[in-house]
């Protein structure tokens, strides 16, 4: 569904109003009033936070408008490095992590945009597109088994619009060795309704395809909202929200392309608590304390060595976070 135009507010100077950040770019943004409108705004002082999903509280002038205030967050999705915070978006339902069977995707980048999900306590949905790629979609889809075992939905897709393919789609919870006749967009569809998805995905992984093809119109849309916000281009720099349906209950969030996802807002000592496979294993530890990396008696530790059974880690993910822990600048006790 095609945002309206953003255009000077329409209301009476000085009325306090309610409204949505649906786009934001330096210190200005576009705010969505209750009645749909969207009206160019900036944030009322420099201490003042706002992010794409935030509802707000606005004061309407002439030709725009000024947020007074941030109403408070469901939740808040972010990642930080050593030198700075990068906000995504506010007020998430879930998080639609796209990847790709080709390039191939690295598995530390997932983990850490699961880690942050997990961390702000928002779902996510692990979408692999380029199912019509055939045998390297299958490796893809099966190195996400320890993700679907984990308790993640994952699913299978083929963004790129196509008029046939000879194989079905493998099932969501099942191993992957064909090639696509339905492109999974009608299951991912389903999976969206009702809700407010940020979708996040390194380049190359077709979020802009994908995006396209669930919202119509959508490169005249950012057009628009560049031109509301005089920042000349809308790519990479900026987050959007679209509307999927006319009664506005469905909804996409855009995000920019990450190469890096830093969690330096996680607690190492906490890491365990936001990896499924490996949070288990915590209470068997001997020590309250344990950092699971050297310890004796550690159940994380027996259970990588173990190699088999319902629990088991996996070598690659125990790895993850090993790496994970000494990066957030954690010690062995």
């Amino acid at each position: 569904m095609s945002p309206s135009r953003p255009r000077p507010a329409a209301t009476v100077p000085g009325a306090l109003q309610e409204g949505l950040v649906v786009s934001s770019h330096g210190r200005h943004c576009v705010v969505e009033t209750q009645g749909g409108t969207r009206v160019r705004c900036h944030p009322r002082g420099k201490k003042l936070e706002v992010v794409v999903g935030d509802r707000v509280q606005w004061l309407p002038s002439q030709d725009e408008g000024s947020i007074e205030r941030t109403l408070p967050r469901r939740n808040w999705l972010y990642r930080q490095d050593e030198l700075r915070t990068k906000s995504f978006a506010a007020n998430l339902d879930q998080v639609l992590i796209l990847l790709a069977a080709e390039p191939e995707f690295s598995e530390h980048q997932l983990a850490r945009a699961l880690i942050a999900c997990e961390a702000a306590h928002i779902e996510p949905l692990i979408v692999l597109n380029k199912a019509d790629l055939g045998a390297p979609f299958a490796r893809g889809w099966q190195r996400l088994a320890p993700y679907r075992a984990m308790g993640y939905a994952v699913l299978p897709l083929a963004a790129k619009a196509r008029h046939s393919h000879p194989n079905p789609l493998p099932p969501a919870g099942e191993g992957a060795n064909s090639l696509p006749t339905d492109d999974g967009l009608a299951t991912l569809g389903e999976r969206l309704q009702g809700r407010a998805t940020l979708i996040l995905g390194p380049s190359g992984a077709g979020k802009s395809t994908l995006i396209n093809r669930l919202v119509p119109g959508a490169q005249a849309a950012t057009g628009e909202l560049s031109q509301a916000l005089n920042s000349g281009k809308h790519t990479t720099t900026s987050t959007t929200w679209y509307w999927l349906d006319a009664a506005r209950r469905s909804a996409l969030i855009d995000s920019p392309g990450f190469q890096e996802f830093g969690l330096h807002h996680i607690d190492p000592m906490q890491l365990a608590a936001y990896m499924p496979d490996i949070r288990p294993h915590v209470a068997e530890c001997r020590f309250y304390n344990c950092t699971h990396l050297h310890e004796p008696g550690c159940g994380v530790i027996s259970a990588v060595k173990s190699g088999s059974g319902a629990h088991q880690i996996s070598a690659s993910r125990y790895k993850i976070y090993s790496d994970l822990f000494a990066e957030l600048g954690g010690r062995g006790t």
